[in-house]
């Protein structure tokens, strides 16, 4: 039997997730090839004269992780993200609270909390929290990117430029040659001098950086690509039609004006990202990977937020806490090492949640735990020397508990316990990831978060290949199986000493 094809333009045994002409908001649904139901991913047809391969229906892809890539289109910035995570919380009945107002918090209610580009999400327990404990999901909604300055315009040779610098640490050569948009938060002043903020996404391939062809560049097969970040990273808008001449608003506020349906006059300034306008994708020969950006770390962000919505209440309070600023050290009021979530965690525990009384946080603490979830490292097959020999994830084969002696990773034998015998309850396989010996180690927001909190700690994270590309890679299986183990600890009533 001859698969049945995709929509023109759909490359064989991929499915792309993302905007449609008229409706940038929804993903497409292509038509479901014959041979399964729930069968999702296209099989091309055996070339004429080639015997065809025996393949079954590829396994159908699940809802878990179509989600997901929903989540991350929705997502394309921190603020984006943050306005996807609050969209969700309030369908499902959680409560946005005024951090300069005082709380009357029920117990067994959900409420979220809005700090920039950070949310924090919770669940009162059943019992006070000094009792119940607490349950911690950490994670955050930043990516490596180019971000553009605050005097972007640049005028050269006769093209439209914009300035942008690194954010993280991203792989720059994976940005070049890329059709790129741009999104972010916009600030406007009102004729009455109010301030307004403005989410803003330009979903359609506006900008690119352009590689030098290699007629002009011979040097590179023996030096590398080593782009400056200052010179070569500039993208181009458009081409300039009257270089000679000044523009004193600059073409990318009559972009953003055009966008938002404003007078340029009114835009003062903004954090604008760019962003790859190619949707996210499920792919392989049956479906197994998922190419998309920012799956380092919104893919966890989408972990902890599905946990906590799927989860029942219990005794424990059930917190998530998705950060921005980690990809840059989480030094900020609205990272890591900010006090949004002591300031929340204090407040609830001794002054305005149920049963709430002073000194409540350290017991809670006593009793609770944290899951710091962020992406890890998979095994490359082209590079499998770059990971110690006895710890080499593999992608598919379950999420991954990290483990530094230096605590890089706050990971130690009785949290990674904790987190082994939840996989063993949901029949979740893991895996364990050491970095060689010989090589620096990474770290995240667990080491911080477990110092700020006194509260013990485990990393973990799915495993990814391309960590810090424009465009990453990870099996599609993986999703359903962290929130799965996610729910299972925040459901649980008493974690063991």
């Amino acid at each position: 039997m001859v698969p049945r094809r995709g929509p023109r333009g759909a490359r064989p045994g991929v499915i792309l997730v993302g905007p449609g002409a008229a409706d940038r908001s929804r993903p497409r649904r292509w038509p479901t090839p014959r041979g399964g139901a729930e069968a999702r991913a296209f099989l091309p047809a055996a070339a004429s004269g080639t015997p065809a391969l025996a393949v079954t229906a590829p396994p159908p892809i699940h809802s878990t992780t179509r989600d997901l890539l929903d989540f991350i289109h929705a997502s394309p910035t921190p603020d984006h993200c943050v306005a996807e995570v609050q969209r969700r919380l309030e369908e499902a009945g959680f409560v946005g609270l005024d951090e300069g107002e005082r709380w009357a918090l029920e117990a067994g209610r959900g409420y979220f909390v809005v700090r920039g580009g950070t949310i924090l999400g919770v669940r009162v327990g059943t019992a006070p929290a000094a009792e119940g404990g607490l349950r911690l999901l950490g994670a955050h909604t930043d990516s490596p990117n180019l971000r553009i300055k605050p005097l972007a315009d640049v005028r050269s040779n006769g093209c439209f430029q914009l300035g942008v610098e690194t954010y993280g640490g991203l792989l720059e050569y994976t940005w070049f040659d890329r059709d790129l948009g741009l999104a972010g938060r916009v600030m406007l002043r009102s004729d009455d001098g109010e301030l307004e903020s403005r989410l803003v996404r330009v979903d359609r391939p506006i900008l690119r950086v352009p590689s030098l062809a290699i007629h002009l560049n011979r040097d590179i097969r023996e030096q590398g690509f080593k782009p400056n970040r200052q010179q070569h990273l500039a993208p181009l808008l458009g081409l300039d039609p009257s270089p000679e001449t000044s523009d004193p608003v600059g073409a990318l506020r009559h972009l953003l004006a055009g966008e938002l349906d404003v007078d340029p006059a009114r835009i003062l300034t903004w954090d604008l990202s760019l962003m790859d306008v190619v949707p996210p994708a499920v792919g392989g020969q049956r479906g197994e990977f998922i190419f998309s950006p920012r799956l380092d770390n919104q893919a966890m962000s989408h972990a902890s937020l599905v946990a906590l919505l799927r989860a029942e209440a219990s005794p424990a309070t059930q917190v998530i806490c998705l950060y921005d600023h980690e990809e840059i050290g989480s030094g900020s009021a609205t990272g890591a090492e900010g006090s949004v979530v002591e300031d929340l965690l204090r407040r609830l525990c001794e002054s305005e949640g149920p049963g709430a009384e002073t000194g409540a946080l350290p017991r809670a603490i006593a009793r609770g735990a944290t899951i710091s979830a962020d992406m890890a490292h998979a095994v490359h097959p082209n590079y499998a020397d770059r990971h110690e020999p006895q710890h080499m994830p593999r992608l598919g084969a379950g999420p991954v508990i990290k483990i530094n002696t230096q605590q890089r990773y706050a990971t130690t034998a009785a949290t990674a316990g904790l987190f082994e015998s939840l996989c063993k309850d949901e029949n979740v396989p893991y895996q364990k990831f050491v970095n060689r010996t010989d090589l620096a180690c990474g770290t995240t927001i667990g080491p911080i978060a477990a110092a700020r909190l006194g509260i013990r700690t485990v990393d973990v994270g799915n495993p990814m290949l391309s960590m810090h590309s424009i465009r990453e890679m990870a099996s599609s299986e993986d999703p359903e199986r962290m929130v799965a183990v996610m729910t299972r600890f925040l459901e649980r009533a008493k974690l063991p000493v």
